[in-house]
């Protein structure tokens, strides 16, 4: 398992999958460790996948300073795993929260970006949020599934801040196109998988300054993809949609009937779209 130093000391941990050019992934949770990402769904067969597991997540360190743990804080470890890479320009692939870390480093450092990949991506850094009348619009699109009444009574349990560890249980098929034994699996490592204490820290108070974000990532050069599934409710696709149009050179891919981890709901579709999507972009 390789690691690396960031500039405050921590000692950070990072993943490797797959050859040829590297493919810098950034999990989401957030703080979840980037085992959860597996292979991309054999996106590893394209290119050699390098995901970092956060400060204080899978194999990487605690910081002494649990500040650091916060979202604009942790652009610098990012940076710090480019230099020890030794990558000039770096093709940046991010999960759900890990959108808001990636677009905070294509913002300060845009030169080192060659191309930019938001999978299912938030973007509370650009000051697009995910309202609880996304999560109930999308799944009310789940309403035929033998689990809906269920999912949908933990979800109000969810978003009203009262939910047990069973309602959050119950609440998962909603995340996923397919609730076979391989997302149930996926969901179930979630708990373990993530540092809940990193993760209150991670968008808190100064994280983020969309004002600034947005007049940083319209004058972003490098070629973005915006992957959105059609059954998640963060993002809806005509809000990944909004997304994509604040960037300059972005497309928007949107898989029929996946959730939030379009790699496990269709694999081939996904690594297809992801990997002629960097070919594209990527040749010479």
């Amino acid at each position: 398992m390789p690691t690396f130093t960031a500039l405050d000391g921590t000692e950070l941990a990072y993943h490797v999958a797959g050859a040829g050019e590297p493919l810098l992934c950034l999990p989401g949770g957030p703080m979840r460790a980037s085992v959860y990402l597996g292979d991309l769904g054999g996106l590893s067969s394209h290119r050699r996948l390098v995901m970092l597991d956060l400060r204080g997540t899978g194999d990487s360190g605690i910081p002494a300073d649990p500040a650091t743990y916060r979202c604009d804080r942790q652009v610098a470890d990012v940076e710090a795993l480019r230099d020890h890479l030794g990558l000039d320009r770096v093709d940046v692939l991010a999960h759900s929260a890990g959108g808001d870390l990636a677009i905070l480093y294509a913002a300060r450092h845009p030169e080192r970006v060659r191309t930019l990949t938001l999978v299912t991506a938030r973007a509370r850094a650009l000051g697009v949020d995910f309202t609880e009348q996304h999560r109930r619009e999308a799944a009310g699109l789940r309403a035929a599934e033998p689990w809906f009444e269920t999912a949908r009574l933990a979800l109000d349990a969810v978003l009203a801040g009262t939910a047990t560890d069973a309602d959050w249980d119950a609440a998962a098929p909603l995340f996923y196109g397919r609730w076979d034994a391989a997302a149930q699996a996926h969901a179930a490592s979630d708990v373990e998988q993530s540092n809940e204490e990193a993760a209150d820290v991670y968008a808190s108070a100064g994280a983020f300054d969309p004002v600034a974000a947005r007049a940083a990532i319209s004058a972003l050069d490098a070629p973005v993809l915006v992957l959105a599934g059609e059954w998640d409710g963060g993002p809806l696709p005509r809000v990944a949609a909004t997304v994509a149009d604040m960037f300059p050179r972005a497309e928007l891919a949107v898989h029929a009937g996946a959730g939030h981890f379009p790699w496990l709901d269709d694999p081939v579709r996904f690594v297809q779209t992801v990997a002629t999507f960097l070919s594209r972009h990527t040749r010479g």
